[in-house]
């Protein structure tokens, strides 16, 4: 059967229309084919409507993961720009937004900082910290000024036989045959598009331009030169995180090899090619047992067990971030804008060493070694300098001032990750850490 946009856009409009409860819409957007078809239909079924008619809140929920991959990511922020001017000059009731993880639960914090491996299907901690929370936060957000919302995604039943059986099993009939329940309370998915296929959804957009301006030829060339598909976005543990070939995060090694990246690099970006190699070397040594603790992150050397396999030793955190920093610096060759490693992330990765009691490892030194720079340890003002040197004359020895100092460190990384929970097991794990070595 042929693609019916009309009756599809019908289909919108009068849901838009009918619903005599005001609960925002909120439009899943990852900026990949199928969201793009959604949010087109959406927007081209509003211009349909009388001004005065469009009094529904519209969000367009983008989720910027913070290790997107970089093409694609310079292209979704083009088009949320785009998005957001047309529909201020269109006079439509849409905004933007982009969602992040948090400081604390971003990839490099938890691989570098907490020493996390790096993700498999066993462990893929990655997905709620980096997709669902941000994402979840915000809906429960619109839901609590309301008390309801409904969520637009661009899922299709032919995609996998999953996802066909989530869209189908979770249908109800409170307001319409469309909606289905949502794992979170008070909230409805509408899926306009679930029945289209996908030669529909490229034949679409080959045939009619983003009501935002442009064409879709640059979202075509992506997908032809990744050779994959997109990221959709997850919003709970029914939504496929990712295919086997697909857009997302750069440095996902649930995938054995990120063949949208190698095909990228194939068509031309060969800029790309130091992040390729750092993702296989996460992916090579993820479980290499040398890389490992035998001991847990809330427990201390002395309690190591042979078969326990822990977080990254320290040595090998401070190794990966040599190495991601000396990847970036060779990016930004030919990318100069381009950020892999952000300074807040720099800063939560020193803040969390020094949790852990490690203290033989310094963020700015590393940073130093890259990039020739003269950073000092810690951004410490004059009042903190002036505090050190008192303490120094007040501790009878060098060993009294480092435990001090470094107890204090502790404290201060709890302060600015704003997260005080388990300071007080810190604190008491260094202090037992440091009397046995002092015993031995």
């Amino acid at each position: 059967m042929a693609l019916d946009v009309k009756w599809i856009e019908s289909e919108i409009e009068d849901q838009y229309l009918n619903d005599e409860n005001t609960r925002p819409w909120i439009i899943g957007f990852s900026g990949g084919k199928d969201s793009t078809m959604l949010l087109q239909m959406v927007w081209n079924s509003l211009l349909k409507i009388p001004a005065e008619l469009r009094k529904r809140d519209i969000y367009v929920v983008c989720n910027d993961t913070l290790v997107e991959n970089p093409k694609i990511a310079g292209f979704i922020h083009q088009t949320l720009d785009k998005i957001q001017i047309a529909a201020a000059k269109q006079g439509l009731p849409l905004t933007v937004h982009q969602t992040t993880p948090k400081l604390e639960d971003t990839f490099w914090v938890n691989l570098l900082g907490k020493g996390y491996p790096a993700p498999n299907n066993t462990f893929r901690w990655c997905t709620d910290r980096l997709k669902i929370n941000p994402t979840t936060e915000f809906i429960r957000a619109k839901i609590s000024e309301v008390g309801e919302a409904i969520i637009l995604l661009g899922t299709r039943s032919d995609e996998s036989s999953t996802r066909a059986r989530s869209i189908n099993n979770n249908k109800i009939h409170i307001d319409s045959e469309r909606l289905r329940r949502h794992v979170l309370p008070n909230a409805f998915v509408f899926a306009p598009i679930k029945d289209v296929e996908t030669p529909e959804v490229w034949t679409y957009l080959l045939q009619v331009n983003p009501p935002w301006g442009g064409s879709h030829r640059s979202l075509v060339t992506l997908y032809n030169n990744a050779t994959g598909g997109d990221c959709p976005l997850v919003i709970d543990t029914t939504t496929p995180s990712c295919g086997n070939s697909r857009f997302g995060c750069w440095v996902c090694t649930v995938v054995k090899k990120d063949k949208s990246m190698d095909a990228l690099i194939d068509n031309g970006e060969e800029w790309m090619e130091p992040l390729a190699d750092f993702r296989d070397l996460l992916q090579e040594n993820r479980n290499n047992r040398d890389w490992r603790q035998k001991w847990g992150r809330n427990q201390t050397e002395e309690e190591e067990d042979e078969e326990r396999w822990g977080p990254y030793l320290p040595e090998k955190r401070a190794e990966m971030l040599l190495k991601l920093l000396q990847a970036q610096k060779q990016v930004q060759r030919s990318e100069p804008d381009m950020v892999i490693i952000n300074y807040q992330e720099l800063v939560a990765i020193q803040v969390t060493w020094h949790r852990d009691s490690i203290f033989n490892h310094s963020v700015a030194d590393i940073y130093n070694q890259v990039y020739g720079t003269d950073l000092a340890r810690s951004e410490f003002n004059n009042q903190e300098i002036f505090e050190k040197e008192i303490l120094k004359e007040v501790c009878a020895e060098q060993k009294d001032f480092d435990l001090i100092n470094e107890l204090l460190q502790i404290q201060k990384s709890r302060y600015i990750l704003v997260n005080n929970y388990g300071l007080q097991h810190d604190i008491e794990n260094h202090l037992e850490t440091h009397a046995r070595k002092n015993i031995r």
